[in-house]
């Protein structure tokens, strides 16, 4: 072998080890990436799931409390703006104020012993009890994915790559400000 090829084996094998780090981390961003969306989409699927309880458990107390025809709407709409929600911001704010109509909504039930008593309501309650478990948990898991995947983009030298292949950061699911203090529930 020449001595004229060495510097070109060296540069040649510095290029390429340039290259394949590069696609490692490109393909480290991909997979915090899909990380953080596969999280979203568990959080979505049980805010989905909440969001097809609710009918029914309305539908319950709807027959007994008809005349509570505000609070019930004010569950209805925020169930609708919940299941229109894009994105982490969106669906936090719309969270909020579903939790706040279902929190109104239990105060009514509470007045009227019947839809208690009714197994079909204890049911849904408990359905809905176990969801709002669920959204916590997944909603933990998809802030500490957002968590990890914003401190991926930002460490050296994937802030780079993380630049140059346009990846960004990612917004946290955060809880409403109303949801940082307890309902003030009053039973007359």
């Amino acid at each position: 072998m020449s001595k004229k090829w060495i510097p070109l084996i060296v540069i040649g094998s510095i290029v390429l080890i340039i290259v394949l780090f590069a696609v490692s981390r490109y393909n480290s961003l991909v997979s915090g990436s899909e990380s953080v969306d596969n999280k979203w989409a568990q959080v979505e699927n049980q805010l989905q799931r909440r969001a097809e309880l609710i009918p029914n458990l309305v539908n319950t107390v709807k027959g007994a409390a008809a005349h509570e025809k505000d609070i019930i709407d004010s569950v209805t709409t925020a169930r609708a703006k919940l299941a229109g929600a894009r994105g982490p911001e969106e669906a936090g704010k719309a969270n909020g104020e579903l939790t706040s109509a279902l929190n109104r909504l239990m105060v009514v039930v509470e007045n009227y012993p019947q839809i208690k008593a009714n197994e079909n309501f204890r049911a849904l309650q408990d359905e809905l009890a176990g969801t709002e478990n669920r959204i916590a948990t997944e909603r933990m898991r998809y802030n500490d994915a957002v968590k990890d995947y914003n401190a991926s983009i930002k460490r050296f030298p994937n802030n780079m790559f993380a630049g140059m292949f346009g990846f960004s950061g990612r917004e946290y699911f955060q809880a409403d400000e109303g949801a940082k203090h307890a309902p003030n529930v009053k039973f007359d």
